[in-house]
């Protein structure tokens, strides 16, 4: 064997430019952290048929269990896609070399998995235990980090989507890099599940959000596992009977589909049949949108029916203690005149406890 060191799966790539914005990222004082991500397609073109809205759900499920994320909800639109993914914190006990190997195999295949271990069987017999810590060092680098898998994720898909035959095309598939809000736990959370989960509601495709089957409920309502791990644990969070931390086995799926569904219609939303006839009362888009054209405030379950910018570009999304804490621990990252770092969403009802770090002026809900 050539004694070249093996290539990572994913090349580390430049730096970012130098007046590029750094990423907002939690505080190291979270166990954990839930980011919304988005990213469009250049110049919004609507290439993202079927096939291609499979295939980049495969990728996002590999990736998700190579670097030990979990994916919570997401959607992938024509020429978009949203995730919404839980980052926990890198483990002190690192994965052990025959678990790591057994994690490459399960998501990236044999040969990935046999190049690696013959590596490390050939630095071991040489006693060359500084050539497998290194390597070790490069995988683990990328884990546990939300900017590796989504740079991984969208070149992955990239190189996939200018290969195949109906495309052959090169250049850049994505309008730019990812954006990311930052996102509470609990009620923060759940909007932005619904709101994400609603995109192809929004956007008249269908009527019912379980029938589009690129998104985290549609996924869940045909029975997709890791779709239902999502849910199931956003589901956990939020139940009493979890209090503390210790997630209640009692929740059966049904439970956590009927929830999520309750959650997702809201109980301002007017319910209509196959029939168009009323099953429910409550708002239609014509009300909706009546009362955003008068600038009046909107109840959540409306708002969330509506393109809202805050939770594509807000920063922060949670409650004000949340965002004020996130602020003063990533200070340096806002102007040096800020005082405060709450900042209330335009046009939503003033009960609501939704708190952002940006004040969006331009195009905030639309």
């Amino acid at each position: 064997m050539k004694e070249t060191r093996p290539s990572a799966e994913y090349p580390k790539g430049p730096d970012p430019p130098a007046m590029r914005r750094p990423r907002l990222l939690a505080p190291d004082a979270l166990s954990h952290a839930i980011y919304h991500c988005v990213s469009r397609v250049v110049e919004r073109a609507k290439v993202l048929k079927e096939e291609e809205k499979s295939q980049f759900l495969r990728y996002m499920r590999t990736y998700e269990r190579l670097f030990g994320l979990r994916v919570l909800t997401h959607c992938v639109m024509d020429n978009h896609f949203h995730i919404l993914v839980e980052v926990p914190r890198r483990p002190v006990i690192l994965p052990t070399n025959e678990e790591l190997l057994s994690l490459v195999r399960t998501t990236l295949g044999d040969a990935r998995a046999d190049a690696l271990e013959n590596w490390f069987t050939l630095w071991g017999e040489q006693g060359n235990q500084g050539a497998i810590e290194a390597e070790r060092a490069r995988w683990f680098a990328q884990m546990w980090d939300l900017a590796s898998f989504m740079k991984v994720l969208k070149q992955r898909f990239s190189q996939w989507f200018n290969g195949t035959r109906t495309n052959r095309r090169t250049g850049t598939l994505w309008e730019d890099r990812y954006r990311s809000v930052l996102v509470e736990n609990g009620y923060a959370l759940r909007a932005v599940a619904a709101y994400i989960d609603l995109n192809p509601v929004r956007a008249g495709i269908i009527g019912d959000p379980k029938d589009y089957r690129w998104s985290g409920y549609g996924e869940a309502c045909l029975g997709q596992a890791a779709a239902r791990s999502g849910l199931r644990w956003m589901a956990e969070q939020a139940d009493p009977r979890a209090a503390g931390g210790h997630h209640s086995p009692e929740l059966s799926i049904s439970e956590v589909l009927s929830r999520y569904r309750e959650h997702l219609y809201g109980r301002g939303e007017e319910i209509l049949d196959a029939d168009g006839n009323t099953v429910r009362r409550g708002f239609t888009e014509a009300e909706i949108q009546a009362v955003r054209d008068a600038g009046g405030r909107l109840p959540l379950p409306a708002y969330l029916r509506l393109r809202v910018r805050y939770f594509t570009d807000g920063a922060i999304l949670g409650t004000s203690a949340f965002v004020e804490a996130v602020f003063g621990a990533r200070r340096e990252q806002f102007s040096a005149g800020r005082r405060t770092g709450s900042r209330r969403l335009r046009r939503l009802s003033s009960d609501s406890p939704l708190r952002v770090a940006r004040d969006l002026v331009i195009r905030a809900v639309g």
